[in-house]
């Protein structure tokens, strides 16, 4: 299966020369998957092919993610996205990670566009998918992947410099052991209900995590999934629970070191793997709880054998399920770039 490229876009364009340019690749940029959907980043157009991409810290979750990972894994996910809409106008998208970090740590990246050529069938297939991506926390089917499908998975991870490592029986269960260990101690604390509850919107928004989103509750606990429903600790009501899979599909995505521009790379390996996985019919959702209780001194953790564990990926077969809410393009593009095109 081929696309045909972002809508509106020709092949000579550059990718910033206008106003409906930018707007385009803006729009795929913030279609990424974000830390309960916070949108955390902002874009500032420099020129016909320079964009930045800045972390948006009035969005940075301080009790669950105070080292800004989370952030910096959403923001990769974008700027993967945005690289995708770069090459659709047919160029080749050049980036340079934290290219100021001592004056601006906020700024992510600056994408830089050259001319190249046209979009290969696997870009145009991966950009098709930007729309259809979801989050789904809701029992996925018994049905293996198959091997193949694994394997481009697998891929997915390698292209982006990332190791995606399948994880499978007794191991499988004592790491959702480990997360519903996190999950318990993170939901007594009062500042991360707090936090939690902020994000969760009744009736929709621009951003948070929406009820069609936020998926059922395990019946008999088979699995650790984060309740945005309010107080984890309340017993459920019979519209709310469900009986999972039994045997999930785990993967986790490990970067070889641990810092802002390897979170930067998870992001963009997880967009690329989720990416991957839609385009196969498959759906996804992330545990991260274990990792958000890491201490401020997590950077000395010793790494495994390959590298930092940075999410944890739950696949398999699922029903479809609503997307979530953006923010429009206009309130995360700076507002002089947007000027200038």
């Amino acid at each position: 299966m081929t696309g045909v490229g972002v809508p509106g876009a020709r092949p000579w364009d550059k990718p910033f020369a206008s106003r409906a340019a930018v707007l385009r690749v803006v729009a795929s940029a913030v279609a990424a998957p974000s830390v309960h959907n916070t949108q955390p980043w902002r874009f500032r157009r420099l020129d016909d092919t320079t964009m930045e991409l800045y972390a948006d810290l009035d969005r940075l979750l301080a009790v669950t993610d105070p080292l800004g990972r989370g952030l910096g894994i959403s923001c990769g996910a974008a700027l993967f996205n945005l690289r995708l809409a770069v090459r659709m106008t047919g160029h080749d998208p050049r980036v340079l990670t934290l290219p100021d970090p001592d004056r601006r740590p906020e700024l992510l990246a600056t994408v830089r566009a050259r001319p190249g050529g046209p979009p290969t069938p696997d870009e145009r297939l991966l950009h098709d998918m930007i729309p259809h991506r979801r989050t789904n926390r809701f029992p996925f089917e018994g049905r293996p992947l198959p091997g193949d499908v694994l394997v481009d998975l697998v891929n997915a991870a390698h292209d982006e410099g990332a190791t995606l490592l399948l994880v499978k029986g007794g191991t499988a269960r004592r790491v959702l052991d480990m997360v519903a260990v996190a999950d318990d101690t993170l939901t007594a604390d009062a500042a991360y209900r707090a936090e939690l509850a902020r994000w969760t919107r009744p009736d929709g928004g621009a951003d948070g995590v929406p009820a069609a989103a936020r998926g059922l509750r395990p019946r008999h606990g088979e699995l650790p999934m984060r309740d945005f429903g309010g107080d984890a600790r309340r017993a459920p009501e019979n519209g709310e629970i469900a009986d999972f899979e039994a045997d999930p599909q785990l993967a986790a995505l490990f970067t070889r070191g641990d810092g802002p521009r390897d979170w930067l790379r998870a992001g963009q390996a997880l967009q690329r793997v989720l990416l991957t996985a839609t385009a196969h019919g498959v759906a996804a959702s992330m545990f991260s709880q274990p990792l958000d209780l890491r201490p401020p001194q997590h950077r000395g953790d010793r790494p495994g054998p390959f590298g930092h564990v940075q999410m944890l990926i739950r696949l398999g077969y699922g029903p479809p399920v609503p997307r979530v809410p953006r923010r429009p393009v206009y309130e995360v593009l700076d507002r002089l770039g947007a000027r200038r095109a």
